[in-house]
């Protein structure tokens, strides 16, 4: 018997001044479902996820969500007033004695709920949302980027805790490998028709090219089509031209459909210029060692730099990546070792933080405002790469419109507004790229684009980011921060990384490793588990144990004996918690058993 669906929307319309961004869209959002939607910037996502939130009403049609079912929206700017610490926040509305429901959720997501809320940053504040949101266990999820702001580790906690969760979610993300591992239905929004495909992300980029073929194939055969009518029509319609009238309509009518058709939006036309070249050794550091007060950033490390070397720097939050770039480009001093600049350097910069963008001003403000891309006594023109262009025309470059070059940048999705930070940066030409968290926002076909830009570009690039796959793509050699000043060289990108990371054995005080080479897979340790095997098996007792812990947490809420009489949905769901991690833990301690026996053979 098919179940009732948990959220139905009925030919929903919804437009925002200017074209329609749906029209008749219709979908179903299963009990279980674990949804990846996907789409251009700007195609309409996260308008989608708030019209499911009941936070945006379309101008038609309807939303209707199952009798009883809870729901919780995760945004990308969450309001915080009125709380005075994060956990305050993410406490709200939980029952007494749930709060180690948020412990838990903090714990996994490194942040402190003890944080003013008037203190903490962008990052924790979405990282408290995260928590309140997990910390409820509603019956459907709606998580719109829930990976930005968080490190690696983080990632791959939240990615335990949603594989093991029995709730629905729709989840927006630019994190390929977060998405293939946890999707198992595809809703692709494009040009606002949503088309769904029963199978996870992995799957999305070959349905999406055949999808695209077909639809070349049948405008080519339209136009063939319209082509042979319009022949016909001037140089047979004069003979019997009563009888014709209906072929002519015809004509007409293929035109209209013709006309009626969307273009698909294009490919950002980026471009690096990479200057002159630089010398080949760009930097050489020996020694460096940085400190915050009692907090070491960098104990004693040694790195060379090569012109054309891509560098992905991978850490814990605060562990220090930015600071140790900083140190390698000369912003900031280290409190002892050297530093050495190669020559003929011209630096370019891509921060995380987006502090080049002012807000308030316009689009066309942005560029033209820039010293740098300023052309003298044209305001309607920015230099290009040492050429001057229209600012309209650079702009459409990137994907933007022309009446989006009036608007205001705080009305930029998060995309565009990575994509107006990498029109400024390309606009001037650069030897030494620092990329930091260049990928957050950005949609499947931009991070294609970038990853190849990267690639094909001339000078030397250092990139922090913890998008494990854009690092594959991108990344030559991988520096390892582990958050107490440690920090490790090694070759390749972040899977190379995994698989030799066992290979370095860490001495007090701690120098740079030798670079590993790379190799097609990892190799066996002289126990008969490979390296990815050994790190397993060394991290599987702390998993255990964590596991253990919360089960603790959850049998002594649950040891109330009047709980399931006064509170039935609070004992339910924490006996469906308890479930889920008992069978975590028994996964676990299986997979422990058997990689020991392995590694006793």
């Amino acid at each position: 018997m098919a179940r009732a669906p948990l959220l139905q929307l009925s030919d929903i319309s919804l437009t925002y001044g200017g074209d329609p961004i749906f029209e008749g869209l219709s979908l179903n959002v299963q009990p279980g479902d674990r949804v990846a939607l996907v789409g251009r910037n700007g195609s309409g996502k996260s308008t989608l996820m708030k019209v499911m939130a009941g936070f945006v009403e379309p101008d038609r049609g309807d939303v209707v969500l199952a009798a009883g079912v809870s729901t919780g929206y995760m945004e990308q700017d969450p309001d915080l007033s009125g709380f005075e610490t994060l956990g305050d926040f993410a406490r709200d509305g939980l029952e007494p004695g749930e709060d180690y429901l948020v412990d838990m959720a903090a714990e996994g997501l490194k942040f402190d709920p003890d944080r003013p809320v008037a203190t903490a940053s962008g990052g924790e504040r979405r990282r408290a949302a995260l928590a309140r949101l997990l910390a409820r266990a509603p019956e459907l999820m709606l998580l719109d980027e829930p990976t930005n702001h968080l490190d690696i580790e983080a990632i791959g906690w939240l990615e335990d805790h949603l594989s093991q969760t029995r709730a629905g979610f729709v989840l927006i993300s630019h994190d390929r490998a977060f998405l293939r591992r946890l999707t198992k239905a595809t809703l692709w929004i494009d040009r606002g028709q949503v088309r769904r495909q029963e199978r996870g992300f992995e799957g999305f980029e070959d349905w999406r090219e055949a999808t695209w073929a077909a639809e070349d194939d049948a405008r080519h055969k339209l136009d063939r089509k319209i082509k042979a009518e319009a022949r016909w029509a001037v140089e047979g319609i004069s003979a019997r031209r009563k009888r014709n009238q209906g072929r002519v309509r015809a004509l007409a009518a293929l035109r209209a459909e013709r006309s009626s058709q969307i273009r698909r939006q294009g490919t950002a036309a980026m471009a690096f210029d990479s200057g002159t070249t630089s010398g080949k050794k760009v930097v050489e550091a020996t020694g460096i060692a940085k400190a915050f007060g009692d907090k070491t950033i960098l104990r004693p490390f040694d790195l060379r730099i090569q012109r054309g070397d891509r560098i992905a720097f991978v850490g814990p939050n605060g562990a220090g990546k930015t600071t140790l770039i900083k140190m390698l480009t000369g912003e900031i001093a280290p409190d002892q070792g050297t530093v050495t600049m190669g020559t003929n350097l011209e630096i370019a910069v891509f921060d995380q933080a987006r502090a080049a963008l002012n807000p308030d001003q316009t689009l066309w403000e942005s560029l033209t405002g820039d010293p740098e891309m300023r052309v003298s006594g044209r305001a309607d023109q920015v230099m290009v790469r040492g050429q001057p262009k229209h600012v309209v025309a650079y702009l459409k470059d990137f994907l933007f419109d022309d009446a989006q070059a009036r608007a205001p940048v705080r009305s930029l999705s998060g995309g565009e507004k990575a994509r107006l930070l990498l029109a400024r940066l390309m606009a001037r030409p650069s030897n030494l790229l620092v990329m930091d968290e260049p990928t957050n926002d950005l949609d499947v076909e931009t991070l294609d684009l970038l990853q190849d830009l990267l690639g094909e570009y001339d000078g030397t690039v250092l990139l922090v980011s913890h998008d494990r796959d854009f690092i594959d793509r991108v990344a030559d050699t991988t520096v390892a921060m582990e958050g107490d000043g440690r920090a490790t060289v090694y070759a390749g990108g972040w899977s190379d990384y995994q698989a030799q990371r066992g290979e370095t054995v860490v001495e007090e005080p701690v120098a740079v490793a030798k670079t590993a080479p790379v190799t097609d897979k990892p190799k066996a340790t002289r126990d008969g588990l490979s390296f990815t095997e050994r790190h397993r098996l060394e991290a599987l007792p702390g998993v255990i144990a964590k596991l253990e812990a919360e089960i603790a947490k959850l049998s002594e809420f649950m040891s109330d004996p009047t709980l399931f009489q006064t509170a039935p949905a609070k004992f339910e769901k924490a006996s469906l918690a308890l479930s889920e991690r008992q069978a975590a833990l028994a996964d676990a301690e299986e997979e422990w058993m058997s990689l020991e026996e392995k590694a006793a053979v």
